[in-house]
């Protein structure tokens, strides 16, 4: 397994490889961040007293060992992140947003990430971000980050309110090739030379079908293909924004 520390090292393996590319396609959550911003969106609630501290730091961290064992019933879980902001006001979603990006996202912003990005912008690569996080909590950290576009889980919204519903399929193991594929279909882009980073045993499917699979910081099973498959595993974990 190609294991590395630095992006420096990871540009060189890129230009071996070749600069006929279209997409750079990025996970979010362990990929460009240090943590997961879905599951601190939750914590975010709890110690703001939005929600009942107990049961749904209990939930939280349920569904986040389900995520991390492969075992995450999407839709169910979708269900309880996206309910709490049925009670909230376009003003105050939007200012508890801003708040949860300067008290948890920030702090997960990588260096190494961001000259990554700067990396594929330079060699006018597409940025696109492919996330199972809904799209109210991770729209703004994909403009935080430069990304030209952010494919997510999308909230139901009538009249400015979030009904707690989920639109479409969500981006969601198989479900992140499927949005991709639609969106491959909308925009008329190709998938030749494209690039996809993640941290996640979850993204397999995804990685299967790009032609440059690069594991990020992988968690064991992740890992462990991408020792089998000679994929490259880097790190960009090192230095906060």
């Amino acid at each position: 397994m190609l294991f590395v520390n630095t992006v420096v090292i990871l540009c060189n393996i890129i230009q071996l490889i070749g600069d006929a590319v279209t997409l750079a396609i990025f996970d979010l959550d362990g990929t460009l961040l240090s943590g997961d911003s879905d599951y601190n969106w939750g914590q975010f609630l709890v110690e703001k007293g939005l929600v009942d501290t107990k049961l749904y730091k209990e939930a939280n961290d349920r569904f986040f060992e389900q995520y991390q064992a492969g075992a995450l019933d999407i839709y169910e879980y979708l269900a309880f992140s996206l309910k709490p902001l049925t009670q909230f006001s376009k003003f105050e979603r939007d200012a508890l947003h801003q708040e949860f990006m300067d008290v948890k996202v920030r702090p997960m912003m990588q260096e190494e990430a961001s000259k990554l990005l700067k990396f594929h912008k330079d060699q006018g690569h597409f940025l696109l971000l492919i996330t199972a996080t809904n799209q109210f909590v991770t729209g703004p950290i994909a403009d935080s980050l430069g990304m030209d576009h952010i494919i997510a889980p999308v909230p139901e919204v009538i009249d400015d309110q979030y009904t707690g519903n989920v639109v479409g399929i969500p981006s969601f193991q198989e479900g992140k090739v499927t949005r991709l594929n639609d969106w491959l279909k909308e925009t008329g882009h190709s998938m030749e030379g494209s690039y996809f980073y993640s941290d996640s045993r979850n993204d397999l499917p995804l990685l299967e079908l790009v032609e440059h699979p690069i594991a990020v910081d992988a968690d064991p099973t992740l890992t462990e293909i991408a020792k089998e498959r000679g994929w490259p595993h880097i790190s960009l974990r090192g230095n906060s924004m």
